[in-house]
């Protein structure tokens, strides 16, 4: 039987009301989603949400009654077992959380699972924050928290309706949990379409509260911010290609000293083996999705650049060693060969 290409899936996430089902409704309408399927998972005897989906899709699936990150999750699994044998014109899943649900057990399912590994492959995470409530969500909620340190992108609904200076205290709450996403406006073009979806190679968004973009003068880490100290982000970055068993040793290694510190890993690498091709990492905690490659690179940026989000991350730790696995180690650290061969060679390494 001729292997068939993993099917496409991004996670949509943002806390209760944030306007997640709007947005996906607004997606569905690009004729390049057509062949998507959609998995509505809901907690409360109630079930809702399902019904005000569009069937602008492949199909619409509801998860009720349980959020993902607990109850369901064995639903889950075996959901994407049974959409992916649909076959046909399937060509992306879409998951839709409950606003309490960390995504990183979505995530984990995926990768922890022998086939829904060689099935799916994780493409982006995407959260929805509510302009109006979502600075005040962020001080209250750890689920909220979770949601936005792990997005590839987030988007920020309700901004008409939000004040100037309500709205720069939530962009600096947000770029305080997570300095690497875009921060895309919901009624921006790019948010109804499928490059939302997207995996995320180097691309650009706007901050919708200041108007610049996501590389200029206003982005940058809040170090006074109350949520500076909860998460940490570590992007790690070598412009020459890689040998693809060195960056899973890397990985290997990372997994197994800081594992119990990470939420979530991704990245695009330039392996020697195959540089026209970027290999695709995601991983959540211990765990790493078997290595995708994309069929041409996002953008002109070729290079490594993974980036590591964790809650107490040891991020020096993090850093010396990609150094020295990317043969780049500082004086008086050990290289590749020796940190393999004696991980506790670089201070922080714990077993």
């Amino acid at each position: 039987m001729a292997s068939r290409m993993p099917i496409a899936l991004s996670v949509l996430t943002g806390f209760l009301g944030a306007g997640k089902t709007t947005l996906l409704n607004r997606l569905l309408k690009d004729p390049s989603l057509a062949g998507t399927a959609v998995i509505v998972n809901e907690f409360g005897e109630i079930s809702l949400d399902h019904l005000l989906v569009e069937r602008a899709s492949d199909g619409i699936i509801e998860l009720g009654d349980g959020c993902l990150c607990c109850t369901v999750r064995g639903a889950l699994v075996d959901t994407l077992s049974a959409v992916a044998e649909r076959g046909g014109t399937l060509r992306r899943v879409i998951v839709e959380t409950t606003g309490l649900a960390d995504p990183l057990p979505v995530l984990q399912a995926i990768m922890a699972h022998p086939a829904l590994s060689h099935l799916y492959r994780i493409e982006s995470v995407v959260t929805v924050v509510d302009a109006v409530n979502g600075a005040a969500t962020l001080t209250a909620h750890e689920e909220a928290r979770r949601q936005v340190a792990v997005a590839d992108r987030l988007v920020l609904t309700k901004s008409d309706l939000a004040d100037a200076g309500a709205r720069q205290d939530l962009v600096r709450a947000l770029r305080a949990l997570n300095g690497e996403a875009p921060l895309l406006d919901a009624q921006a073009p790019e948010t109804v379409s499928a490059a939302l979806l997207a995996a995320t190679g180097r691309d650009r968004g706007t901050d919708p509260a200041s108007g610049h973009d996501e590389d200029g003068h206003e982005h940058h880490h809040l170090h006074d911010h109350a949520h500076e100290t909860a998460f940490q982000t570590v992007s790690l970055r070598h412009d020459r290609p890689l040998p693809r068993a060195t960056v899973e040793n890397f990985l290997d290694l990372l997994a197994t000293q800081q594992g119990d510190r990470i939420l979530r890993i991704k990245g695009l690498v330039e392996t020697v083996e195959d540089p026209a091709h970027p290999m695709v990492i995601q991983g959540a905690q211990r765990l790493l999705h078997r290595p995708e490659f994309l069929e041409s690179w996002p953008d002109g940026d070729r290079g490594t650049r993974i980036v590591v989000i964790g809650h107490a991350l040891d991020t020096t730790y993090v850093e010396r060693i990609f150094a020295a696995f990317a043969g780049q180690a500082a004086v008086d650290t050990p290289d590749r060969a020796a940190l393999e061969q004696n991980p506790l060679s670089v201070p922080g390494a714990r077993f």
